[in-house]
């Protein structure tokens, strides 16, 4: 497998747009709720903090056969970042599969925003070389299971550090 490369995504209402060191300042802010990391652990990160990780994530993954793939969405009414989605696309015994993710900030959870984003994202790499779409969500976590469904996934029975494997494959 080459490596992928994020490309800007457009839904109805959303830019997903390649995420870039510049974004820290704006994200810290849309991140800054401490609800958010109920399910997933850690704080909000400084604005400075999360500069240094969004370095590290832009240069790329140490290995050639992983791809890490990072968006920033953007809501295209209110001109403002509102989240992100992100997708680590690697090869397995069946086949390439993307392990995707995503965060809305508090203010804009509730509209939507999330399950789009998701989708779009999941189309995008419906149309990439991979087989498989896969999130691991916390099962208490109803509106991130309410994404996943949205995006065309679907619950399995694996767990995987006490979260639930969702799945969807991508026909070819």
């Amino acid at each position: 497998m080459s490596a992928l490369a994020a490309r800007g995504i457009g839904t109805r209402r959303l830019d997903l747009l390649p995420l870039r060191i510049e974004h820290a300042e704006e994200m810290a802010d849309v991140l800054s709720d401490p609800a958010l990391h109920t399910f997933i652990g850690g704080t909000p990160d400084t604005p400075q903090a999360l500069r240094s990780r969004y370095q590290r994530i832009t240069a790329g993954s140490p290995d050639p056969a992983v791809s890490w793939l990072n968006w920033v969405i953007r809501l295209r009414d209110e001109s403002c970042l509102t989240g992100t989605v992100q997708a680590t696309v690697s090869p397995s015994g069946h086949g390439t599969v993307a392990e995707v993710a995503w965060v809305v900030g508090a203010p804009w959870q509730g509209r939507g925003i999330a399950a789009e984003a998701a989708r779009g994202l999941v189309d995008w790499l419906g149309r990439q070389p991979v087989h498989a779409v896969v999130a691991h969500i916390h099962p208490g976590h109803r509106a991130s299971a309410a994404v996943a469904t949205a995006a065309g996934l679907a619950p399995t029975d694996e767990r995987h550090d006490g979260e639930i494997r969702w799945h969807r494959s991508v026909r070819r």
